[in-house]
């Protein structure tokens, strides 16, 4: 059971380092324009960075992708400060429902946020640039089972 707690508890370090990562850097989208190009939700970068160009129609949702994620990390690092606090105090027998349910509503920021980049910023990084997803928009994908997974964990998970 240790061996459990311990493995989870890596695990969910682990989502919370990529939810950063993933954040932060400026690698959703990389394509060639005469040199690399890369975009993220915050900056486009091509030999220097700038801001990210869009359109009236998509600043919105990418505001929206933006928070989404920034909820996320707050969300993961809440369920991480909560099971520990929980692994400390929980009497023996009970299940870490809390930690669960804030790691699911975890989930859920990451599947707004990834889902609606998906549908709106695909392949956009010039119009005439053929473009691929970048490690960024990957990670967040492998944040969203990887939350999926320790929030099912953590409701099923007994202290004993």
């Amino acid at each position: 059971m240790l061996v459990l707690l311990a493995g989870i508890f890596v695990v969910h370090i682990a989502t919370v380092i990529m939810l950063f990562v993933s954040t932060i850097s400026n690698v959703w989208m990389v394509g060639t324009y005469n040199k690399t190009v890369s975009s993220g939700l915050w900056l486009l970068c091509n030999q220097t960075c700038r801001e990210l160009p869009v359109s009236n129609d998509d600043a919105a949702s990418l505001k929206t992708v933006q928070a989404f994620m920034i909820l996320s990390i707050i969300f993961s690092v809440i369920a991480l400060v909560v099971f520990i606090a929980q692994l400390f105090t929980l009497e023996k027998g009970k299940r870490f429902y809390i930690t669960g349910i804030i790691m699911l509503v975890c989930w859920l920021c990451i599947l707004i946020a990834v889902s609606i980049y998906t549908a709106r910023f695909t392949g956009q990084i010039y119009p005439s640039v053929t473009s691929h997803h970048g490690y960024c928009f990957i990670l967040a994908w492998i944040c969203f089972c990887f939350s999926f997974i320790i929030g099912i964990l953590y409701l099923v998970l007994r202290k004993k």
